[in-house]
Parts: structure tokens; C-alpha cells; sequence
């Protein structure tokens, strides 16, 4: 029986190992920085895309990081004096298998307060030009389009997906102002060519991020529904050979609320292995939990708790190949708030949190962003001291 007492304390003292240090590694951004967003090349390659003031105008960036946790001077993507810029809303990045990059930002096309346009931009050269940016919808209203998510099209080029505002009455944002939020769906090929809008879900909420992920058949996209009494959880719709298939009620929460949370959900793939992380408040009990998946997203297990305890959400997620996953999210202290790590294994057991930065002001602070390359995962946020700028921090598995 000695060999088996052994083999007890082996495994206790391996549960009391403290998880790896995240370590911050100097950022490429400047000052004023925000609105950060991280994805990764077919060779493992990280960039980091950002928005920064100049001047009158806003300019959107993006750095990529070296082998020895470096990242390369700045460069510019595209700039403008009539960009709709908000902290909840942000702009993103995505490297294609087939090594060209594609970029996207928000521009005002009318007075209106929520009237804004998607422009999304390709480069083939490694970012050094890029083209002239395409609008994917095609409605022509003066209309809020937004929350975009962006990733590899099944048959080749680009996908995109956004909320649409096109069926809202002038005006109209966060459900006060009639008519209802859509989510779309097309595609851009190589060439430039637009593919047809498809609508996904016809009534959504407002304002919430929308997360996508290419899964072993096709697409799989969270978001948070709206239902006809306003109860706000989250649905999530996949795409295959057949098209779009219908959505799914994925958290059944019941969170009734009468408002936009500005709270989106976060899906991540890996091979069939599928994590959907989120922030719920059903009476109001915040919560973050995360749901994992072994078949693609076609069905999950049981929800595994996140937050400790007091949660502000605004989370994100990396699948990990071996089922586990990942999570980030703000947690509130009586200093502000701090971004928070927490990593759930395929069996939703959940290791001890990892703190990665304190903020001061938690709105300020947006959404902090990861991405998983080799054996380590690279987080970016955004530091809301001294006028805000993008940090970034590495964490090995």
C-alpha cells in the first residue's frame, strides 16, 4: 500500500503547483492605443491589429510577433477622419490559408449617431499595400453595421459576419427605436467578388459581439439572441455543405433584460474541440461560464463556472487541443477592475485564476483579446491609465 501513498502525494503536489506566469511583453502600440485584436497565420505567425489617434483622424495598425516574443515595428493599414470609433465595437485582423491578410474598420455613412458601414480591406503582399476597402452589405440604408466577425470562407476567400441594422426605424439602437437587429452573412472571393447576403437570425440583440470559428464541417457563430419578451442568452447557428443551418438557443440563461449588456460571447475551435465562453446576469447573479465541445459545436457538455465571483464579462476564449480550454475576463475589484485568466480542463475542472493586468477604469479597458500559437497563448487589452494603450502579455501552456 506504500507505492499507492506514494502515488497520492505526487498527484496532490502537482495540483498545488502554482500555473505558469503570464509575462508582458513590450507593445507595439502607441499612446492612446485601444481596441486590440489578435489572429494567426497558417505558420503560427501572431498579429496584433490596433486603432490609434492622429491628429483629427484614427489609423488602424497591426505589428506581428517574432520568435523571440518581439513584435515588428508598426505598420499602417488604413486611416481616416470619418471612422465610427467605439470601445465595445472594435476593428479586426485575420491572416488567410492562402497567405493573404484581410482587415476591417467602421465608417460613418450618414449624421445619424449609429450610422456606419463595414469597409473591409485585403492585402497580398504581407500588409505593405493594401486595396481599396468593400463594403460586404448591400442595403444602402444609413444604418448601424457592425460587430463583425471575420474568418476563412468554406469555399475559399474571406467570410464575414455582421450585425444589421438595416430594418431598424432611423434612429433606431438598442431596441428603443423599433424595427429589429439582423445577422448577416457573405462571403468575399479572392478576386474581390461579393458573395450573396444571407441572413442568419432575424431578430438579435443590438449591440453585443459576435464570435465565429471555422469547425471541422463548416462554421459555427455565437452571439446573444433577442427574444420576443427580451430575454437576451445566447444562440449560436453553424453552417455546413446544406448552408445555414437553423439557430440553436445554446445557454438558456433566461436573462430578461430590456437593453443591450454590450456583452458578447466568445467561440474558439480547435480540430472538433469547441469552446463557447460567455456573461449572463439572470437575476442579478453575474455569472461567466464556458461550454465545451468534442464533436465540432453539434453538441456541448455541462457548463463549467469561470469568473470568481464578481464578473463584468467582456470575455474570449482559445480551445487547447487536448479538449480543454481557455477563458479571459474582466473581473471587478475595488481598484476597477483586473483582466483574468482561467483555464477549464476537457473534464470542466477549474485550475486556480491567473491575474494579468489591474485597470483602473473598466469601460476604458474594452475587451481583452487571445490567441493560441505553438505552446503558448498571447493575450492583448487595453490599459485605461494615462489615456489608454494597448498592452500584450504571453502565457505558456
Amino acid at each position: 500500500m506504500k507505492w499507492i501513498a506514494i502515488v497520492s502525494a505526487a498527484l496532490s503536489a502537482l495540483l498545488l503547483v502554482p500555473p505558469a506566469p503570464v509575462t508582458e511583453i513590450a507593445s507595439p502600440a502607441g499612446p492612446g492605443s485601444a481596441e486590440p485584436n489578435l489572429t494567426v497565420a497558417a505558420d503560427g505567425r501572431v498579429f496584433l491589429s490596433w486603432i490609434e489617434p492622429a491628429g483629427k483622424k484614427h489609423q488602424l495598425k497591426f505589428s506581428v510577433l517574432g520568435k523571440t516574443n518581439q513584435w515588428s515595428p508598426a505598420q499602417m493599414i488604413a486611416e481616416g477622419d470619418n471612422w465610427f470609433v467605439n470601445w465595445a465595437d472594435f476593428p479586426s485582423m485575420i491572416a488567410l490559408p492562402d497567405g493573404s491578410l484581410a482587415a476591417h474598420w467602421l465608417a460613418k455613412s450618414g449624421q445619424g449617431t449609429y450610422a456606419y458601414d463595414v469597409n473591409i480591406a485585403f492585402s497580398r503582399d504581407s500588409g505593405k499595400t493594401w486595396g481599396k476597402p468593400v463594403v460586404p452589405h448591400r442595403d444602402g440604408t444609413q444604418s448601424e453595421h457592425g460587430f463583425v466577425s471575420l474568418l476563412p470562407a468554406p469555399t475559399g476567400g474571406l467570410a464575414a459576419i455582421w450585425l444589421d441594422g438595416r430594418k431598424m426605424k432611423a434612429g433606431g439602437h438598442d431596441g428603443h427605436g423599433g424595427g429589429d437587429m439582423s445577422l448577416m452573412y457573405t462571403t468575399i472571393g479572392s478576386d474581390g467578388k461579393l458573395g450573396v447576403e444571407s441572413p442568419i437570425d432575424g431578430r438579435v440583440c443590438e449591440c453585443c459581439q459576435t464570435s465565429a470559428a471555422r469547425t471541422a464541417d463548416g462554421i459555427a457563430v455565437v452571439y446573444r439572441d433577442r427574444s420576443g419578451d427580451e430575454v437576451r442568452d445566447i444562440s449560436i447557428a453553424r453552417y455546413n455543405r446544406s448552408g445555414w443551418l437553423q439557430p440553436q438557443e445554446l445557454t438558456k440563461d433566461g436573462w430578461k433584460i430590456n437593453g443591450c449588456p454590450v456583452n458578447g460571447p466568445s467561440i474558439s475551435a480547435n480540430g472538433n474541440n469547441v469552446s463557447v465562453a460567455w456573461f449572463t446576469a439572470p437575476n442579478d447573479k453575474l455569472q461567466v461560464n464556458v461550454l465545451l465541445s468534442k464533436d465540432g459545436a453539434k453538441t456541448f457538455g455541462a457548463r463549467a463556472r469561470v469568473d470568481d465571483g464578481d464578473p463584468l464579462g467582456r470575455v474570449d476564449v482559445v480551445s487547447l487541443p487536448n479538449g480543454a480550454a481557455l477563458v479571459s475576463w474582466l473581473e471587478k475589484t475595488a481598484k476597477g477592475a483586473q483582466v483574468r485568466l482561467r483555464r477549464i480542463e476537457a473534464d470542466g475542472t477549474a485550475k486556480p485564476s491567473l491575474v494579468v493586468s489591474e485597470t483602473s477604469t473598466a469601460r476604458s479597458s474594452g475587451f481583452p483579446r487571445m490567441e493560441r500559437s505553438g505552446n503558448q497563448t498571447v493575450i492583448a487589452w487595453t490599459d485605461s491609465a494615462s489615456g489608454g494603450k494597448v498592452r500584450t502579455a504571453v502565457l505558456p501552456d
